[in-house]
């Protein structure tokens, strides 16, 4: 409680110059309010004086100043006795009768006591009195908190409020507020939000950020719950609390939307309509919280190609329906490619209506529904023994009425195989082209079977495929003997066929008519030729034109002659020069035999003798002989060495003086012993008796004679005692001892035949 300042009052005596004067009476008091009753308002005390003049200045003194209890002292005149009155009836405030104001109830300024007027009056015991008016002002202090006047504590607002928009204004008043002194208000918000904050001098609450109904806690529980406290001081001094709720509100400010907008889908062709191909319901949503905001439907189904085949069913649902034919070999399929995009829009239930677009690809799958065929139910090709390798020989080609077509492999399963090759066919395994691997032999086998197999994955077809081998005249004419040694007497007879030599030809692909026979090169004179020259297929060799080595016209004695046998005898002469001819060829020796003796007295029996020289040859294939040969007499020779020198030793022991010769000795005959090892050669010796095959007639003696057609050896047919004598003209006899020579086997001696060393003749075709 404010103490009231203490003025000095003037009393002055009324009677006999002396008076009661209240001098420098306060005005005005105050008092603080909810001061409790008996709080000291003012306390009053008074002078007398004398004289009406007013107390010299510098009286009173004051004499304490702290703290202001006193602040002036009235000297009381002596034996005088003052006493005061409030004339003025207050039920807030009594004075006592010594001069001291006070309270008698609490005083409240906001109840509307703020100021009281009261009127005093002081007496003395002379009877002297005096009055005056005093003003009483209650000073308001801080003492009522503030309270809330907006009405409102539960706001609803919708989400996504731009930030700082206001979504409520909170007021209050001060009691204490009359404007004698400055009072302000400040907010706060007192529990943790994100979403709002408050202006601390007007109470306005703002969106501080985003707030989304659909995500977070708020989707679990729209309400925001906040707590804002009013101070009427920044620190201290009075304050109170509210609670305002804010409910968020959804909107529909999201757009239906699925987890996938693109789908890939493959069916098969076979699908049976009716067939649920998506369901987009399941994949489709809206994030908004609160219906009609996330209700959602679909479109009908858009794209081109679609509305004959897909449906939604039903209507809005989402679930995509087959309801047309996906048969992938159908032209209007394929026209489409066996491809349709189909367009989809999800939209929402409610304003504003928000859409997105969903596309959806489905494939169509094609099925094995047909199996894999060839064109033909088989094959049947020819070609020709002379073609080459690589020659196409003809093709397969297999089919699968399924699209798209698949690539297909072709192989050989069985057939095909000769006896020189396993297969002398191959097929290109992707244009199923039958080719040549070989030359393929009508002689050998003139039709071959083969399996052919096609294959594209899923299927497997085989087909039989017969391939003619056509005959062409590809082969030569052999002849049996391919080469021969002839001798011929030097007066053999015109006609007659040599040593009866007779040459027997065949043709694997040509009749035995068709063969002709010409003498090449080396039938100087055209002394020789062959009967038949055509036709058949043995022929013998004639002599033609006898020799005349007399006039110098035949100068030679040994002809080479070389014979074409040709294959085209039934050929015409057009056909001839497109047709393939082959020729064969053989070779002979004839030897022009000079006159033979006239008088033969014996003729030996003309033997052969065969020498057969065999020797140790090296074959690169047989490389393992020799190394085991080396191998096994290193081991052999190691063998030996260590018995000599174990048998060395054993001599050292018990000849201890002959050890040093002993060794030369041994030393020296193991090197003589390999120096005389050396190859050996074997000679066999084969002796036969010779066997006369052929006749002729001597041109000399006109007597007849066996010969050897192939070592041309000859004798006389009857043995010389059973022979007539036969009288010789007279000549030199020179030429006499010549043909006994001739005939003794001395000189040239029979054709064909060579005396060995013994005195054994040795044909010269055979050595």
């Amino acid at each position: 409680m404010q103490e009231a300042v203490i003025l000095l009052l003037l009393l002055e005596a009324a009677s006999g110059g002396e008076a009661l004067h209240f001098v420098h009476l306060p005005a005005s008091s105050n008092v603080a309010e909810n001061s409790p009753p008996g709080t000291l308002v003012h306390k009053f005390s008074v002078n007398l004086s004398v004289s009406l003049s007013p107390v010299a200045p510098g009286f009173p003194m004051i004499i304490n100043s702290s703290p202001l209890t006193e602040a002036f002292r009235v000297n009381r005149l002596s034996g005088t006795h003052f006493e005061y009155f409030l004339t003025s009836p207050s039920r807030s405030f009594s004075m006592s009768a010594n001069g001291t104001l006070f309270s008698t109830t609490e005083l409240d300024f906001e109840a509307g006591h703020k100021s009281f007027h009261l009127t005093v009056e002081v007496r003395d015991s002379g009877g002297l009195k005096a009055s005056t008016a005093l003003r009483v002002t209650i000073v308001n202090i801080n003492d009522e908190i503030p309270f809330f006047t907006s009405p409102t504590r539960v706001h609803s607002i919708p989400e996504e409020l731009r930030v700082g928009t206001i979504v409520a204004n909170v007021t209050a008043e001060d009691p204490d507020n009359d404007g004698s002194f400055p009072s302000r208000l400040l907010y706060t918000i007192t529990t943790v939000s994100k979403y709002f904050v408050i202006n601390q001098l007007t109470g306005t609450i703002h969106v501080a950020q985003r707030i989304d109904r659909d995500t977070g806690e708020l989707r679990q529980n729209p309400t925001i719950s906040l707590e804002v406290l009013v101070r009427d001081r920044p620190t201290g001094g009075q304050e109170n609390r509210i609670q305002i709720t804010f409910i968020v509100e959804d909107i529909n400010d999201n757009p239906a939307t699925c987890n996938k907008l693109t789908f890939s889908i493959t069916v098969s062709e076979r699908l049976a309509n009716g067939t649920m191909l998506l369901d987009l319901s399941k994949f489709c949503f809206d994030s908004d919280s609160e219906a009609p905001h996330n209700a959602f439907n679909f479109t009908a189904p858009s794209g081109a190609g679609s509305s004959r085949r897909f449906l939604q069913d039903p209507a809005g649902s989402g679930k995509i329906m087959l309801i047309g034919d996906l048969d992938y070999e159908d032209p209007s399929n394929l026209a489409a490619g066996n491809q349709y995009a189909v367009v989809i829009q999800v939209q929402d239930a409610a304003p504003p209506y928000y859409t997105n677009n969903i596309h959806i690809s489905i494939l169509t799958s094609p099925e094995n529904e047909f199996p894999l065929v060839f064109e033909r139910p088989s094959y049947e090709f020819d070609v020709s023994e002379v073609r080459p390798a690589r020659t196409q020989v003809g093709q397969v080609r297999a089919t699968d009425k399924d699209l798209p077509q698949s690539s297909v492999t072709y192989s050989i399963s069985s057939g095909g195989a000769s006896p020189q090759h396993p297969n002398i066919f191959w097929i290109n395994p992707k244009t199923g082209e039958l080719q040549l691997v070989t030359k393929a032999d009508y002689e050998t086998t003139p039709t071959y079977t083969l399996r052919i197999q096609a294959t594209n994955g899923e299927d497997t077809s085989s087909v039989t495929v017969i391939v003619n081998i056509l005959g062409e005249n590809d082969e030569k004419p052999l002849c049996t003997p391919n080469s021969y040694f002839l001798a011929v007497p030097v007066d053999l007879k015109v006609g007659t066929n040599i040593q009866n030599f007779k040459l027997t030809c065949t043709d694997l692909d040509s009749s035995p008519r068709s063969f002709r026979y010409t003498i090449g090169p080396g039938n100087i004179n055209s002394h020789f030729a062959f009967s038949p020259s055509a036709g058949s297929n043995v022929t013998h060799l004639l002599l033609t034109s006898r020799f005349d080595y007399a006039s110098g016209l035949d100068k030679i004695w040994d002809y080479r002659l070389l014979i074409f046998i040709t294959d085209d005898n039934l050929l015409s002469s057009r056909t001839k020069a497109v047709a393939l001819v082959q020729t064969g060829t053989v070779t002979l020796s004839v030897k022009v035999i000079p006159y033979p003796t006239t008088i033969l007295t014996t003729t030996p029996m003309p033997r052969i003798t065969y020498q057969l020289f065999r020797e140790n040859a090296y074959s690169p294939s047989a490389w393992y002989v020799p190394f085991v040969v080396t191998l096994g007499s290193m081991l052999l020779l190691g063998f030996l060495v260590s018995l000599i020198i174990l048998l060395g030793k054993a001599i050292s022991r018990h000849c201890p003086c002959n050890t040093g010769k002993s060794k030369k000795a041994l030393a020296k005959t193991g090197i003589t012993d390999m120096k005389q090892v050396k190859t050996a050669v074997v000679v066999e010796t084969v002796q036969m008796n010779t066997v006369f095959d052929g006749e002729a007639v001597d041109p000399v003696t006109g007597e007849i004679y066996e010969f050897n057609t192939k070592t041309g050896a000859r004798k006389w047919k009857d043995p010389p005692a059973q022979r007539p004598a036969r009288k010789e003209p007279s000549a030199p006899g020179t030429a006499a001892t010549t043909s006994r020579r001739v005939m003794a086997g001395e000189g040239p001696g029979l054709p064909g035949s060579i005396r060995q060393e013994g005195g054994q003749p040795r044909s010269k075709e055979h050595a």
